[in-house]
């Protein structure tokens, strides 16, 4: 017997379900609660790049598809649809914050998937310190439980943005204050 379209199942599901609503946003993932069936081989690298199988995914579109259908749960990263949910696996954060514009009071970053988040109290910026190496590793929160790595380039940008409030590096963004990292501490 033949499947209809709409009983697809593992990476043909996933796409059939990032199609749903093309330009009316996002799926509503947050809404769909299916079982859990397993995993899909898909890693996102820690430099942003989505591999399937172990050969990178070329066409941008169906990343992004993908990208729509990512939620994270408590037991990790999953793309998920009505009627699946596979995880996949997330070397660092899943997107790659990779331009920043200034529009008024607000910072406006852009994702490597096409994603833009507002910087705000609801999309806060977070910067982490390696202990050993002092090492500044910066992020955005794009949506839900889902974060971009800012890029260093990106990170340069906001450091040139930067004013110096009680001894650290501050953007304002949203009418909040979001420290980038002490002054002397390689991100003056």
């Amino acid at each position: 017997m033949a499947q209809s379209p709409d009983s697809k199942t593992g990476l043909a599901g996933v796409v059939a379900a990032a199609k749903q609503a093309p330009g009316r946003g996002l799926p509503p993932v947050h809404l769909w609660h299916p079982a859990h069936c397993g995993e899909i081989d898909i890693v996102i690298r820690r430099d942003g790049l989505w591999m399937h199988e172990g050969s990178p995914i070329g066409r941008a579109e169906l990343v992004r598809l993908f990208s729509t259908v990512l939620r994270k749960d408590g037991d990790g990263y999953v793309l998920v649809t009505p009627g699946e949910k596979l995880s996949i696996r997330v070397e660092d954060l899943p997107f790659r914050a990779v331009a920043v514009e200034r529009l008024g009071e607000v910072l406006v970053f852009t994702t490597d998937v096409g994603d833009e988040t507002e910087a705000g109290p609801e999309h806060p910026i977070s910067v982490e310190t390696d202990p050993e190496t002092g090492e500044p590793s910066p992020s955005v929160q794009v949506r839900a439980d889902l974060w971009a790595r800012i890029t260093r380039a990106v990170f340069y940008e906001l450091v040139g943005m930067a004013s110096v409030e009680d001894g650290r590096l501050t953007v304002r963004s949203g009418g909040v204050a979001f420290a980038l990292g002490p002054v002397g501490a390689g991100v003056e």
